[in-house]
């Protein structure tokens, strides 16, 4: 036996060991479960730059899914943390009830700059609250009173996409159709009504056989789910049903397991139900901030505007801030603004709101995070990047446990399955997702799945080479783990 396979293991450095250990006796991790987090020692991360975190063992790794989707310019950005500290110097937060302040008015004319491509209808007003749930339920409060207050029924419903995933408030969650996650809560929720997502690789319409390519690409189907929802309006205006809102995430539906929509499917969606007079509410807390890319060569900063689709209320929260601090926004047009104007004694005012809504210090976060948006040289590195992510994804088809690849600018999703031939999902109980992604982690890249779905969406300053990594070891780990 070699010297190496005898020689002693030695100790954990002390500092990794006791972070662990306070981490396992005090903290509630979400969407984990507890007891098989107790076993092992967490990964710590205690410092990053650019698209590199590091634990406190001293191993680095590849932050390949920007830190849970929030990450838009990699860590320790020179930009944002010169804002933050500009921002400290004079006062990092104070009250907007009864207040107004600096950044935070700054902030809502850029986002209302931003999200104002020469579209109807305008987005005027900024409501600033904490997070991507809290974004949606602004939304869903404020539409809700817009029909009643319009004449569209005193109990006005809404209506989301079949696996739709808003958020974990409980408004949020009552447009979720996941019942893995929503199912445990039913008894709080009030009720809304789904209809099909265009999951192509899974569709029943779809007659084609699995190919080695996006499922979008081949698909044979007569856009059923569309009719499906034409159908599902159609007999809600016969039993006189009015929908408040048709709730949806652009191009891409995250937790759903990174389900893309087909090019033109949107807008057809979208028109359908605001001829019903449902207002369109667009959830782009994932899809936001250049994350869906480029289509026809040229960028849209919002998912929604890639098909031409302007909403009525638009959800912002995750890249936001550039994924440096809390921070949400719902922006609204001036019609629904309107509808809650009147003298103190009419109590027409949102009542609602939130303890740090414009906070200042990320507010001047958000302010450079949009520069760097819009900086030249940062949008052709987006450009660069999807061609990356691109070419990577391609040379995973020769996986047979790879089913099918789906790509929306900077996102994307591989869903694995037992064999490409015939589509058969793994068990949610098999964890392959998850076995796939700790032997990731092992090898220095770190990203989290959505079931059997691995997701790929790197921090916008990632290199070419990183980007190559990311795949090389995604391509060793369903070997080893799946192979």
């Amino acid at each position: 036996m070699s010297q190496k396979s005898t020689a002693p293991v030695p100790p954990p450095p002390a500092r990794a060991t006791s972070l662990a250990s306070l981490d396992q006796r005090y903290l509630w991790h979400p969407f984990t479960q507890m007891r098989d987090w107790l076993r092992e020692e967490p990964i710590i991360i205690v410092r990053g730059r650019g698209a590199i975190v590091e634990d406190a063992r001293g191993k680095r790794y590849l932050d390949a899914n920007s830190s849970i989707w929030t990450n838009l310019h990699g860590h320790h950005r020179p930009e944002i943390d010169q804002a933050i500290r500009r921002q400290l110097q004079k006062i990092a937060h104070s009250s907007a009830l009864g207040l107004a302040n600096e950044p935070a008015s700054r902030l809502g004319r850029d986002l209302a700059r931003a999200a104002n491509p020469g579209l109807r209808p305008r987005l005027e007003k900024v409501f600033f609250s904490d997070n991507g749930s809290t974004a949606v339920e602004v939304a869903l409060k404020l539409a809700h009173e817009f029909a009643r207050r319009s004449g569209r029924g005193a109990r006005p419903r809404f209506l989301s996409l079949e696996g739709a995933y808003h958020g974990d408030t409980v408004g949020a969650v009552s447009l979720g159709h996941i019942d893995l996650f929503h199912k445990a809560y039913s008894p709080l929720l009030f009720k809304t009504d789904s209809v099909p997502a265009p999951y192509c690789y899974r569709c029943k319409f779809n007659r084609a056989k699995p190919e080695r390519a996006d499922a979008r690409a081949y698909r044979q189907c007569h856009h059923e789910c569309l009719g499906i929802l034409e159908t599902r309006l159609a007999r809600a205006r016969r039993r006189g049903i009015r929908y408040a809102g048709f709730v949806f995430e652009p191009l891409m539906q995250g937790a759903a397991g990174m389900i893309p929509q087909p090019e033109g499917w949107l807008r057809q969606a979208t028109e359908l139900a605001r001829g019903h007079g449902a207002l369109l509410i667009a959830d782009e807390v994932m899809t936001g901030f250049g994350r869906t890319g480029f289509r026809g060569g040229s960028e849209s900063l919002f998912a929604s505007h890639q098909e031409r689709v302007q909403p009525d209320l638009m959800a912002l929260a995750k890249g936001l801030t550039g994924g440096y601090l809390p921070m949400a926004a719902t922006l609204a047009t001036q019609e629904i603004f309107n509808a809650f104007l009147g003298s103190y004694e009419e109590f027409k005012t949102f009542f609602h709101g939130h303890s740090y809504t414009g906070n200042q210090l990320a507010a001047a976060a958000s302010l450079a995070s949009l520069e760097l948006l819009r900086d030249p040289a940062a949008v052709e590195a987006r450009r660069r990047l999807q061609g990356w992510i691109a070419a990577g994804l391609n040379s995973l088809w020769g996986l047979p446990q790879v089913g099918d690849i789906r790509q929306a600018g900077l996102v994307a999703g591989i869903e694995l399955v037992r064999d490409w031939r015939t589509r058969e999902p793994f068990d949610l109980r098999e964890r392959a997702g998850f076995r796939v992604c700790e032997a990731m982690a092992r090898l220095g890249v770190l990203t989290r799945p959505i079931g059997s779905v691995l997701v790929v969406m790197p921090p916008y300053c990632a290199t070419e080479a990183q980007v190559a990594k990311i795949f090389r070891v995604m391509q060793r780990a369903i070997r080893e783990e799946l192979g």
